[in-house]
């Protein structure tokens, strides 16, 4: 069940405010009530400005949500949910995605425009802490939202534009293939069960366990 969450909560007071963020917290939302139980514990990577733990936590606050981050967006994040005080946000936590710490107690994970930041070489390392970090084998997922790659392809006109920005940013971004994603997944046994078509041509893929062999 959703609480209603009140259009003017202060996380428009937040340091690294972002508008996409606050754009797509709802449609978001609404797919992650049908895919967590009740009594979850969720692992969110790359948690930006706390905008989303802060608009889900409060929407569901049966479900427990460990945001984490790293420079240079983790003293920001930490600034940001030390003005509200849920029960189920405990304190953050600092994650490397090439140090995955190995004492997390989660039983899900959500990642939303983190992969098309940050370099390609970190893609496996993100699905293999995941898969021995996080106990998806309890009926949890791995839920990874932004846009992807079909075959290579960029499918909108819009995504094509952001590729080109994100690789003028910075060289080691760009928008991922979703059948590299869905290999690093294989590796680590781990298969995609859902590819959910978001608005603004994003996509939430859905990541479940499987057992190995």
């Amino acid at each position: 069940m959703i609480t209603e969450v009140s259009a003017d909560f202060p996380s428009t007071d937040f340091a690294l405010f972002n508008n996409a963020a606050e754009n797509n917290k709802q449609p978001i939302l609404q797919e992650l009530t049908r895919l967590l139980s009740r009594g979850s514990s969720v692992l969110e990577i790359g948690g930006g400005s706390g905008q989303h733990v802060y608009h889900f936590a409060k929407a569901l606050p049966d479900i427990t949500w460990q945001s984490t981050a790293r420079e240079p967006y983790f003293s920001a994040l930490k600034e940001n949910l030390a003005k509200v005080s849920f029960p189920n946000i405990p304190n953050l936590r600092y994650l490397d995605i090439a140090q995955f710490p190995d004492d997390l107690d989660c039983t899900s994970a959500y990642c939303a425009n983190v992969v098309h930041i940050m370099p390609e070489s970190l893609i496996a390392p993100l699905f293999r802490g995941i898969r021995s970090n996080v106990r998806l084998q309890e009926g949890g997922c791995f839920i990874l939202y932004g846009p992807y790659k079909y075959d290579g392809q960029l499918t909108t006109e819009s995504n094509r534009n952001f590729d080109r920005w994100l690789k003028d940013r910075d060289p080691l971004s760009g928008i991922r293939d979703i059948e590299l994603l869905m290999r690093a997944a294989e590796e680590n046994d781990m298969a995609l069960v859902e590819d959910v078509a978001m608005p603004a041509n994003n996509q939430l893929l859905v990541f479940r366990a499987v057992s190995p062999g």
